[in-house]
């Protein structure tokens, strides 16, 4: 009888991930979560300094290799450089988790296009560039995992978000036709839907009323998600534990989707 792989398959130990937005909220903890399982990370963001303070805590915390790199995901240039040193740092790139993203609320008629060009730019575009910088070294490894941020949002509507649900349903569909594209090289490419959690981006709404009938009132635990709670569906999305699958949505929202 063939050995059963068991907990095994979500050993990250030797390999590297590369996660955009990775120095606060979302992104950071889906990289202490990987490092926890004995990945190196680089944890990508415009903000270098706050990068290095949380790459630095990483280190400290799990013992593995973890650099910061300053960059911003909208930039082709700055992105292929990013790829480029990631793959010269840790001689291999395994993993690309897609967390960088913003939100710009409010009624379509109190938004500028430029709120809207903003948001798209960095949801969609940026993680079309960060994507598309890593793939050649993924291809010629014949191997990786890219790890798309979509949300809820992307698959149900809320008002007065036109900006960040039009790029998150954006995302849902990159993944799933860049799932088709590269599977024959043995990429698999997946998107995590988080529901509310308590981001930094989330805490100007926290207390809102509109939070807690539409957010928090929506979920069937009737909370914010923590931060650590996101953590499993990054590693098993970066692990050997997802390889049969393609183009997958992995809701990660206390229900809100279900109810």
């Amino acid at each position: 009888m063939e050995k059963l792989p068991g907990i095994k398959l979500f050993d990250m130990s030797g390999r590297a991930a590369v996660i955009t937005g990775g120095s606060k909220g979302l992104g950071l903890a889906m990289a202490a979560g990987l490092a926890s399982a004995g990945a190196n990370v680089m944890l990508v963001s415009r903000n270098a300094d706050e990068g290095a303070v949380a790459a630095k805590k990483i280190e400290e915390e799990y013992g593995t290799k973890a650099i910061a790199y300053g960059a911003d995901v909208t930039s082709e240039a700055q992105m292929e450089a990013m790829a480029k040193a990631a793959q010269e740092a840790f001689g291999r790139i395994d993993v690309l988790i897609n967390s960088a993203g913003i939100n710009i609320r409010g009624p379509i008629d109190e938004l500028s296009y430029d709120d809207f060009k903003q948001v798209m730019d960095i949801n969609v575009n940026g993680t079309w560039l960060a994507s598309r910088a890593v793939v050649p070294y993924m291809k010629k490894a014949k191997s990786g995992k890219i790890i798309n941020l979509a949300s809820t949002l992307g698959l149900v509507g809320l008002a007065n978000r036109t900006p960040y649900t039009s790029s998150k349903g954006a995302v849902v569909q990159m993944t799933r036709a860049l799932g088709l594209e590269l599977a024959s090289f043995n990429i698999n490419v997946n998107a995590i839907c988080p529901g509310p959690f308590l981001t930094e981006m989330n805490i100007p709404i926290a207390d809102t009323e509109e939070a807690k009938k539409f957010i928090v009132g929506a979920t069937a635990l009737g909370r914010w998600g923590r931060l650590e709670e996101i953590q499993g569906a990054g590693l098993f999305l970066s692990s050997d534990a997802a390889s049969y699958m393609v183009g997958s949505m992995v809701t990660v929202d206390a229900g809100w989707t279900a109810i």
